[in-house]
C-alpha cells in the first residue's frame, strides 16, 4: 500500500485580529436579525450585494497577485476569513465557486488575457461562476463525461449537457470540461474552456432540490460556438488540470463546516447541564472537528505551494461529509424534538433544513463511491 501524509500545517498566528474584523464586517452587515435559519443555508445563500462587500474589503482573491486584483496574502489568512464566513453562514453562494477553485484554476493555467479578464472582476465581487462537470448518467465519474467541443475553424462547437449545476442561472462563466479529441483510455482527451453563458445555444432549466427550493440546474449546450480563446491551458490536458481544480473544491472548510449550525444550536439545547451521554458526543463530534480542520489546513498549505494534494483533498471530503451527516442523526438521538420548517423553536428549524440538506453533501464535489475509488487507487489497492 502506498503511504498517505498530511504535512503539518502552516504554523504561527492564528490571526485574531483578522478573526475580530472579520466577525465585526459579518454582525455589521447581515444585521441581528440574521438568524438560526438563515446561517443553517451554510454556502447555498446567494446575495450578490454581500459578495460585492467581500470583494470591497479585499477578502476575494486574497491570495492572488496585485495585478490580477488580488492583495498578495497568506493562504492562512484566507483560510481565516473563510472559517469565519462558514461558521457564521454567511451568504456567500454568489462568489464562492469563482473564488475557491475557477480563479485558481485559471490564476495556473489560464491564457494572460483570460486572467486579466475575470480575474479582477471575481476579486471585486462582480463574476459568478459555475461548474460544467457532472453529467446525467455519469454523475461524479467525470471520466464517462460525453459532452463533446468538436474542432472548427476559429474554435469549437460544442453539444452536450451538464446536471446539478449550482447556481448557473446565476452564473457569468462556466468552466466546461469535455471531450475534444478521441481518448485513448478513460482519462483522455478531454479539456477545459472558459464558456460565456450568455453565449447563444445554452439553455438553463431549473432542478429544485428535496425543499422546493433552486440552487441546481441542467446546462444543455446545442452546438454552441466557443472561440478557439477560451481553451484553458492545452488541448488534450483536461483530465489533468481537473483534478488540480478538485482539490481545490474538495478540500476546504466548507466540507465539514456546512451542517455546522446545527451543532452550535445543538450545544445550545443542551445548555446548562447536559448529563454525561450528551457530553461524550460533543465531545466526540468536536474531536472529529479539530482533527478534519487540521488535515483541511494541511491539503491549503500544499496548494499554496502548488502542489497537487488530490489524493489528500478527496479523503478531507469523504470525510467531512461524512461528520455532516451524523450531525443530524445525534443532534436527534440527544433531543426528542420534531423538525420543523418555519418554526419558532431555533433548534427544530435549523434540525429540518439539515435534514433536507445533508443528503446532498455526500453527492456535491464527488459522490462517496467515486472518492473511495479515488483514494484506493491513490494508495495501490486497486
Amino acid at each position: 500500500m502506498t503511504a498517505l501524509s498530511f504535512s503539518p500545517p502552516e504554523t504561527g498566528s492564528i490571526q485574531p485580529e483578522l478573526r475580530a474584523e472579520v466577525r465585526a464586517f459579518l454582525h455589521r452587515t447581515l444585521g441581528p436579525d440574521y438568524g438560526p435559519g438563515l446561517k443553517a443555508r451554510s454556502w447555498n445563500g446567494h446575495d450578490p450585494a454581500f459578495s460585492r462587500a467581500l470583494g470591497k474589503r479585499g477578502w476575494l482573491g486574497m491570495t492572488w497577485p496585485a495585478e490580477y486584483g488580488g492583495h498578495d496574502r497568506s493562504a492562512l489568512e484566507r483560510y481565516v476569513v473563510v472559517e469565519e464566513l462558514l461558521a457564521h453562514g454567511a451568504p456567500v453562494a454568489a462568489h464562492w465557486i469563482a473564488d475557491r477553485q475557477s480563479a485558481p484554476l485559471i490564476l495556473r493555467y489560464g491564457t494572460e488575457a483570460q486572467r486579466r479578464e475575470v480575474l479582477p472582476r471575481i476579486a471585486a465581487g462582480e463574476c459568478y461562476f459555475c461548474i460544467g462537470m457532472s453529467e446525467a448518467g455519469s454523475g461524479s465519474d467525470l471520466a464517462a463525461a460525453k459532452t463533446r467541443a468538436r474542432p472548427v475553424a476559429g474554435g469549437f462547437r460544442v453539444t452536450g449537457a451538464k446536471l446539478w449545476t449550482t447556481y448557473a442561472h446565476a452564473a457569468h462563466y462556466m468552466i466546461l470540461f469535455c471531450r475534444t479529441g478521441a481518448a485513448e483510455d478513460r482519462h483522455g482527451g478531454a479539456s477545459q474552456l472558459l464558456v460565456d453563458m450568455a453565449t447563444p445555444g445554452i439553455t438553463v432549466s431549473p432542478v429544485l432540490d428535496i425543499a422546493g427550493e433552486h440552487h441546481f440546474n441542467e446546462v444543455t449546450l446545442d452546438d454552441v460556438f466557443i472561440p478557439e480563446d477560451a481553451l484553458i491551458g492545452e488541448l488534450g490536458q483536461g483530465w489533468e488540470q481537473v483534478m488540480s481544480e478538485l482539490a481545490f473544491e474538495r478540500s476546504g472548510p466548507d466540507r465539514f463546516l456546512s451542517t455546522i449550525a446545527l451543532l452550535t444550536e445543538l450545544i445550545r439545547a443542551l445548555e446548562p447541564d447536559p448529563d454525561a451521554a450528551q457530553r461524550r458526543a460533543i465531545g466526540r463530534l468536536t474531536a472529529h472537528l479539530m482533527v478534519l480542520r487540521r488535515m483541511s489546513r494541511s491539503v491549503a498549505g500544499m496548494l499554496a505551494r502548488g502542489e497537487n494534494p488530490m489524493l489528500q483533498a478527496t479523503v478531507v471530503k469523504d470525510l467531512g461529509t461524512s461528520f455532516e451527516q451524523e450531525i443530524p442523526e445525534i443532534a436527534r438521538s440527544l433531543i426528542a424534538a420534531e423538525a420543523e420548517p418555519g418554526a419558532g423553536d431555533a433548534f427544530a428549524q435549523v434540525l429540518a433544513r439539515t435534514i433536507m440538506t445533508a443528503p446532498s453533501v455526500s453527492l456535491r464535489g464527488g459522490t462517496r463511491e467515486i472518492l473511495r475509488g479515488i483514494i484506493a487507487r491513490g494508495l495501490g489497492l486497486r
